[in-house]
């Protein structure tokens, strides 16, 4: 009888911290939906009531006009995410087809595997600021000049961990026996990781480019060291090239209510293209190949 009192007092205890608990992950959540919200609602109100068709055909404005847009820096951001996208995608594919394909039998091979994913974990969790400063280093003080060039580079660098550790683990998760299947009919590795596993995996693979593409579209800090901004239209991948990232900061510092308005507008703009992205992300992954 004495047992089962101790017991009915251990279920009770767990049953009311577990309420607790409850209680409180339902206050954290309430608490961090308060602030989503009311960011995404500042963000509208404030954006999309400078948006107009002058914000999207001129270029940004000098100081103290009340004429101009951000033309310029929207068609900038675009290049530099495609053209980063172009380096980084391949380059994070490959590799992480490499760390979860190609399993090395050989200690040396395999520790370096090992290291390899070390980095690539580190790479991950770098701040952009120091892989600003890199491309700073390397690419900028060579050339003279800030470029749009040392912008996709580093844009590029931060996308390529993201796409290895997403392609390595979807990988993962194709079931062995496909491959097995595979090699007893003779068929060589390249073609079953081409013909089976990429086509099995294919809506995880983009899944992680895309979230990829969505991390680096408002990234600030490596853009100020590498492609700096531009006030006027410019295609030339040499010379520095206006982005929606740096004319925000750069805008939303400004004295001048105009400029601080297409600040907003540039947010507003960086949001819906996020928002957009990730909305095609959850619908192809949640397609079944």
């Amino acid at each position: 009888m004495q047992i089962n009192k101790k017991l009915i007092r251990r279920i009770k205890l767990r049953n009311f911290i577990a309420q607790i608990s409850l209680f409180l992950s339902l206050l954290a959540t309430i608490f961090g939906l308060f602030w989503l919200i009311w960011i995404l609602w500042t963000t509208v109100f404030s954006g999309i009531n400078t948006l107009s068709f002058q914000i999207f055909t001129e270029h940004t404005p000098p100081p103290n006009t009340e004429e101009g847009g951000i033309g310029n820096a929207l068609v900038g951001s675009l290049i530099m995410v495609f053209g980063a996208t172009l380096i980084g995608a391949p380059i994070g594919i490959l590799a992480g087809v490499y760390l979860s394909e190609y399993r090395q039998n050989n200690w040396l091979l395999s520790f370096m595997q090992n290291f390899l994913r070390l980095l690539n974990d580190i790479l991950l969790s770098a701040p952009s600021i120091v892989i600003g400063l890199f491309v700073y280093a390397v690419v900028v003080t060579q050339m003279k000049s800030f470029s749009a060039i040392a912008g996709i580079l580093a844009l590029a660098i931060i996308q390529i961990p993201i796409i290895i550790r997403t392609t390595e683990n979807i990988l993962k998760l194709i079931p062995n026996y496909l491959r097995e299947a595979a090699f007893a009919l003779g068929a060589p590795k390249w073609w079953i990781i081409y013909k089976i596993t990429m086509k099995a995996a294919l809506a995880g693979i983009i899944t992680g480019v895309l979230l990829s593409i969505a991390r680096i579209a408002g990234e600030t800090a490596p853009l100020l060291f590498t492609a700096l901004n531009n006030q006027f239209w410019s295609f030339d991948l040499t010379q520095p090239m206006g982005n929606l990232p740096v004319m925000i900061f750069q805008f939303a510092l400004s004295p001048y209510e105009y400029w601080q308005q297409l600040a907003w507008a540039g947010v507003f703009l960086i949001t819906v293209g996020v928002l957009i992205v990730n909305i095609i992300t959850r619908v192809i992954s949640s397609k079944k190949y």
